[in-house]
């Protein structure tokens, strides 16, 4: 038994670092959002950097893991081989959840994760044991829900007090530096960089170092007790010492935002360490015990023993560290966390990653009627002279970057500045929650959120809100379920959900890949909208116009020749995953077109305005496609859905060599657009026409076939609706020809 019992804890360590892994995939958002987007140095540098304040702050981390010991339930009421059900159920939580939000994107907190898997796992086996009790337990005897109630309570609070400040700070902010800040330097630099870097420090004392574990209680009482002494002190020692640096041509607003993300990279490794291996180190002190009191009946050995603080060695958080620096630099989808947050909160626009919902376009509508309203009250002198101050077109940006160093140093220096605050007067906030409701108080104050992209933002910002609470209650739910089929399934059922959870990852990784090679072209569009030659954007608009018509006429030819082959063949299933195909790459397509439409605006205005025609017409037969395709899938899905006779073997004969004519024209546009090939067009659509008129030819027998009263009417209604969107098919297919040539070229129709 302490052999079986061995193993779990060291697959609770396994585990473990695959929640490192996932967990600083998701939390790198905090502090590498506003280097990343402001370019404040190379992305090496920024990663150096965070690499070095995670290390640092996981190695000096204190090691105290409480909340995974005794914070949500109380160990004395619980048994050996309870507690290590609800462990395994929580990381095998927590890996599936985490991973789940950075496929996604979007950013969400492992301290609710690991919170509320404990609560549903507690909540669970405190069903069972009540059920069982013969004693008089009650809930509050087994479970402390306090925790969970602090966690939700810091939810509202910290989206609440960082979305308003951050919306205030950077109002004031934008007004002192205007958008070309660097021509209102001179003395307001050594200030503004003095107040910065006393808030990271003192951020770093009372939120990092403080809790450390070379930390003394005198040290830390004399902290508490010179606190002012310090912010003076550094106030003054650092103004100094900022414009010093201004004096000597050194950027200050870069290194108050290269220390702010060693800052918050050093606490979020420091104070968050406890949500990937505190529930591993709390099997580990489990089994500890129970070894110690001579091993026995894991049914009977209770674990009061957990109520004990206890430090963690040094090697453990070392070893720690080491997993979070590997995981920072080489995960991907920690890229893909931070670039949603840094969407969100660009000033130039681009495409946007959300939709639209009900609740934004009244939160926009709302907001605008109130500003409206706060503006017709405002004297005209103050409104212009606010205008003035808020010129977008003297924005200086970095090369690619979203928004200027003034918000990224607001971003930082205020995220710090609210959690050390919050800490020293015992409120419960977020560190994620903070970070990212700041960055999206300083956009909206920015002026990032047009009335073009505002609704789509707030979208984005209430889904990531939403996302929140999603996974407390998916937490919750998961971790209730999982715990109880571990108690009653015993090892077997273990073992299982132990291989379900690897298996996800490994599944979901692959997912991930894919999906990243599918959005390749998304690199290209990122180049258009940060170059600034004009030349440059129209080449690369160009090959991203002609790499996504190929890529759309691959899938044209697949789900073509799918959708037709379903009907053929009578199978459902290929159908059914055609129709899943259209209506997916509907939603691509669209998106694809607003991208492309941003690249129009950056180019030439006499070239766009020569090529405007030929982009909507080639798009618009794109979107015609795509209609055909729909309308000839809905029949057939519904035809064979029903169970009516399958197509005849003389009508099958009949349409497949169109079918396959259809094909090859599809796959010789193909070869046209992606290698360039334009002199072949008039070829190509001379071909369309011959296909065409044996396409009506055929339209026209089967219309005359359909007057037989022997012939099947649901088999020819299907038949003779694939025959008529494949002849506009062809049409749409001749309109993209002409069009894609005469926008790629200065070729003229033959």
């Amino acid at each position: 038994m302490e052999t079986i019992y061995l193993g779990l804890v060291i697959f609770l360590f396994m585990l473990a670092v695959f929640d490192l892994w996932v967990g600083v995939s998701n939390d790198a958002v905090n502090f590498l959002n506003s280097a990343i987007g402001a370019k404040a140095a190379k992305f090496r540098t920024i990663m150096i950097i965070a690499a070095i304040g995670i290390f640092c702050g996981a190695t000096m981390s204190s090691g105290m893991m409480d909340i995974a010991r005794h914070g949500i339930f109380r160990p004395e009421q619980f048994f050996f081989d309870e507690l290590m059900c609800i462990f395994l159920a929580v990381m095998v939580t927590d890996i599936i959840l985490l991973d789940i939000f950075n496929s996604l994107g979007l950013p969400t907190s492992t301290t609710v994760s690991m919170v509320f898997s404990l609560l549903g796992g507690t909540s669970g086996l405190t069903i069972v044991k009540l059920a069982h009790d013969t004693t008089g337990l009650s809930i509050a005897d087994l479970m402390n829900t306090e925790k969970a109630l602090s966690v939700i309570i810091a939810i509202f609070v910290s989206v609440a007090i960082a979305f308003f400040f951050g919306t205030i700070v950077q109002f004031l902010s934008r007004l002192l530096f205007t958008f070309n800040y660097k021509s209102h330097l001179k003395w307001k630099i050594g200030l503004f960089g003095g107040v910065a870097a006393t808030a990271i420090c003192y951020f770093m004392l009372v939120k990092g170092i403080r809790d450390m574990s070379f930390m003394t209680d005198d040290m830390r009482a004399y902290i508490d007790g010179h606190s002012m002494t310090f912010i003076v002190g550094g106030l003054i020692i650092f103004t100094v010492l900022m414009q010093i640096l201004h004096w000597l041509k050194v950027d200050v607003f870069k290194v108050v935002v290269l220390l702010g993300t060693f800052a918050l990279a050093m606490s979020f490794a420091g104070n968050d360490l406890v949500n990937f291996i505190g529930v591993p180190l709390a099997g580990f002190s489990s089994y500890q015990d129970y070894m110690a009191a001579g091993g026995g009946d894991v049914t009977q050995h209770m674990m009061g023993a957990l109520n004990e603080s206890a430090h963690t060695p040094v090697y453990f958080l070392a070893a720690a560290g080491i997993v979070m620096v590997i995981s920072l630099m080489t995960s991907k989808k920690a890229h893909n966390v931070v670039k949603t947050s840094v969407d969100l909160a660009r000033q130039d626009v681009g495409d946007e990653m959300f939709g639209s919902s009900r609740m934004a376009r009244s939160i926009v509508r709302t907001t605008m009627n109130a500003f409206n309203s706060v503006m017709s009250i405002t004297p005209m002198p103050v409104r212009n002279w606010v205008r003035k101050r808020f010129n977008q077109d003297e924005i200086i940006l970095a090369n690619g970057a979203a928004f200027d160093m003034v918000r990224a140093s607001v971003n930082l220096v205020l995220a710090g500045l609210l959690i050390a605050v919050g800490t020293s007067l015992k409120l419960p906030l977020s560190t994620t929650y903070v970070a990212f409701m700041v960055a999206m108080g300083s956009s909206l104050a920015d002026r990032a959120w047009g009335r073009e992209s505002a609704v789509f933002r707030i979208t984005g910002v209430l889904s990531v809100i939403g996302g929140w609470f999603i996974t407390a209650g998916a937490a919750f739910l998961l971790c209730f379920t999982i715990t109880l089929i571990m108690y009653f399934g015993g090892a077997v059922a273990i073992v299982i959900m132990i291989a379900i959870a690897i298996a996800r990852l490994v599944y979901s990784h692959k997912k991930y890949n894919k999906k990243m090679k599918a959005e390749t072209s998304d690199d290209l569009f990122r180049q258009i909208v940060a170059s600034k030659d004009k030349k440059e954007t129209w080449s690369l608009l160009c090959q991203h116009i002609a790499d996504n018509q190929s890529l759309y006429l691959t899938f044209v030819i697949d789900t073509y020749t799918q959708i037709t082959d379903g009907f053929v063949n009578d199978d459902l299933r290929t159908l059914r995953r055609a129709d899943s195909a259209l209506r997916t790459e509907k939603g691509a397509l669209k998106k694809m077109r607003r991208k492309e439409m941003v690249g129009l605006q950056r180019i030439d205005k006499d070239i766009a305005i020569e090529k405007n025609t030929w982009f909507h017409l080639g798009s618009n037969s794109c979107q015609q496609i795509m209609y055909c395709l729909r309308r000839i899938c809905e029949p057939c899905e519904e035809h064979v859905d029903n169970n009516f006779k399958p197509m005849p073997m003389e009508l099958v004969k009949e349409f497949i060599p169109l079918r396959d004519t259809l094909v090859y024209l599809l796959k010789r546009t193909h070869t046209v657009i992606s290698e360039g090939k334009y002199n072949e067009v008039d070829e190509i659509r001379a071909e369309c026409d011959r296909l065409k008129e044996s396409l009506s030819r055929t339209r026209k027998l089967q219309m005359n076939r359909m007057q037989d009263v022997k012939n099947n009417l649901a088999v020819s209604y299907v038949y003779l609706n694939i025959l008529q969107e494949t002849q506009e098919l062809v049409s749409s297919l001749r309109h993209l020809l002409r069009a894609t040539r005469r926008f790629q070229t200065n070729e003229y129709d033959a």
